[in-house]
């Protein structure tokens, strides 16, 4: 089996890039992560990710003039390493229009809200905010207009009536680990394919049955 070749974006944790490692090491995963790429050199997830053997990069965005610059150095290295498909996981950077575009059906990112929900900052606190009973997260393919690319997965968790935002977080931070490898198995091994503005999916990844929260 041939695996793509994947680049991982991060700025924090990684703890998304810890799941989607630990997923690729599985000799029928389709995918294969070859670099991962941090703009802060103080981010756990580059000390994460060497432990777990894996090539990385610091590329600070503060040590470039313009978004388009900064860009064009992520886009060396990833191009460097004949990266096929990026995941952004933390990736705390918006990108530049002609990136985005150019990493057009190329470039996943997770965020935690059902979008096209809780879009951009504090989704969990919008989400208590609405008073929502269901929330979770989402994987999509990036496009130049923020958290509102086409909709590979989505995962959702329920809302608890004492939840607080570290409470939400923590609990759609789980989903997330399950939900992005499995997204990005469907994208690596073109189950997932980018149709116009649609992602189209074989019928079979689907499931059947309502999740109800507050439980009857």
């Amino acid at each position: 089996m041939t695996k793509r070749r994947v680049g991982i974006l991060i700025s924090g944790r990684g703890t998304n890039m810890v799941s989607l490692a630990e997923a690729a090491r599985a000799p029928d995963y389709p995918a294969d992560i070859v670099l991962v790429i941090s703009n802060r050199a103080n981010a756990a997830g580059i000390e994460r990710a060497q432990a777990l053997g894996l090539k990385t990069a610091v590329i600070d965005h503060k040590a470039f003039p313009s978004r388009e610059a900064f860009d064009e150095a992520i886009e060396a290295a990833l191009l460097t390493e004949r990266v096929e498909l990026v995941c952004q996981a933390g990736f705390m950077r918006i990108q530049s229009a002609p990136f985005a575009t150019r990493w057009l059906g190329r470039q996943l990112n997770i965020h935690p809200s059902l979008l096209p929900l809780f879009k951009g900052l504090h989704p969990h606190q919008q989400a208590l905010d609405a008073g929502v009973r269901i929330s979770g997260c989402t994987v999509h393919f990036v496009t130049p207009e923020l958290d509102a690319g086409p909709i590979v997965a989505q995962a959702a968790v329920p809302v608890l009536a004492s939840d607080t935002v570290t409470t939400l977080e923590a609990r759609i931070l789980l989903a997330e680990h399950q939900l992005y490898p499995h997204a990005l198995r469907l994208a690596a091994s073109g189950a997932a394919s980018l149709k116009g503005d649609r992602v189209t999916l074989p019928n079979s990844v689907n499931q059947g049955g309502p999740l109800l929260s507050p439980a009857p």
